[in-house]
């Protein structure tokens, strides 16, 4: 039987950029998915993902998110398809807020460019969005619009042009190590890998890991509305991507409207899911929450509801990624569980995963990241 270098069990957002990397360092690669990527039964769905860079959760992220930037850029150039967009991004919500406050803690630690604007500011360069008079706005200009599906596609078919065995619509069963090699069980056929990343983004809350890893999953609906009024003002020339702490922790977030509406969601809140009987798509009801608060703070917005989808966020206690060897085995990778923040990292945490997977130190400090932290 071939022993494959490294096998990866999960090709969304994680899987796919690690599958890329290694076969690019002329890695064996065999890569399981249990449905065929990109699809919409997982986390890397709806469309189109945020990038901003002054990241408000924590500063440990900014120069992860640095070489993000430096990372999509390549994957654009590779595989000669648009996959990001700026926009500029806005944070607002009281200026002692954790958005506004954490925005700016990174974007001053960092020394990224950015500008503080007042309710009067941002209602008046801003006109979609009617910023209350206890709020304030932090605006970076590097923010923007990533496509998740297209950017997945793109990543598989680099990878398999390079040597990547990427196997679909064949669900890991489970893995068992032995001395020379892992064995890696699929709905059809036994494989042995040297390394194994798992990826598996919702399933890896379950079974999949070997180890309790103290994960919840969350169903995190989308909405796309039919923008009422001047649709000039919702494009992305005009309307940079938003999150704004509506209440005290409460947050909600936003696109422009790129030809199907401006999406809408509400970050985490989410009901607890299992990746495999979750409720799809949204329906109409779930709406109404959103439109309460787009009635006050976004009446431009609130239009006829035009679509909706299902997004899962896989969530650490903490809230933070989750990027460590297994304690089960060192030669298992336990890959990044993103509490639903996660996609904008993937091809930076593509070169870690692949680091890891190949013995190396990565580059960037995965340390906040570890299991036992």
């Amino acid at each position: 039987m071939i022993i494959h270098d490294v096998g990866i069990v999960g090709l969304g957002a994680m899987g796919s950029m690690t599958a890329l990397e290694l076969a690019r360092r002329g890695q064996r690669v065999i890569g399981f998915d249990r449905f065929r990527p990109p699809h919409p039964f997982g986390s890397s769905t709806g469309r189109s993902r945020i990038i901003r860079e002054a990241y408000f959760e924590h500063p440990q992220y900014v120069p992860l998110v640095q070489r993000a930037y430096v990372k999509w850029a390549e994957l654009e150039r590779d595989g000669k398809l648009p996959l990001l967009s700026l926009t500029g991004g806005l944070m607002i919500g009281p200026p002692e807020g954790i958005l506004v406050t954490g925005a700016r803690r990174s974007a001053t630690l960092h020394g990224l460019p950015f500008e503080m604007l007042t309710a009067r500011d941002l209602r008046r360069r801003f006109p979609v969005f009617r910023a209350r008079q206890n709020e304030a706005g932090l605006y970076e200009p590097r923010a923007g619009v990533l496509r998740p599906e297209a950017a997945i596609e793109t990543a598989l078919a680099l990878a398999a042009s390079v040597g990547a065995d990427l196997r679909f619509d064949q669900p890991v069963l489970e893995w068992r190590a032995a001395a020379e090699a892992i064995s890696v069980l699929t709905s059809t056929g036994e494989y042995r890998v040297r390394r194994l990343v798992l990826a598996g983004g919702a399933w890896m809350a379950g079974t999949l890991p070997g180890v309790p890893l103290g994960l919840t999953v969350a169903r995190q609906p989308l909405f796309w509305f039919e923008p009422k009024g001047d649709r000039a003002l919702v494009s992305p020339e005009q309307m940079p991507v938003f999150i704004w702490e509506w209440a005290a922790g409460q947050l909600f977030y936003g696109f422009p409207d790129q030809g199907s509406g401006v999406k809408v969601a509400i970050h985490h809140q989410g009901e607890p899911a299992d990746p495999d009987t979750v409720q799809r798509p949204a329906g109409p009801e779930e709406a109404e929450r959103l439109r309460v608060i787009m009635a006050e703070l976004t009446p431009a917005f609130n239009g006829r509801l035009l679509e909706s989808a299902v997004c899962l966020y896989t969530n650490t206690p903490d809230g933070d990624f989750l990027i460590d060897r297994s304690p089960a085995d060192a030669r298992v990778i336990l890959a990044s569980p993103c509490s639903g923040h996660g996609f904008k990292f993937a091809p930076a945490l593509g070169e870690v995963l692949a680091d890891l997977a190949m013995d190396r130190s990565p580059s960037l400090d995965i340390r906040p990241f570890r299991l036992r932290r």
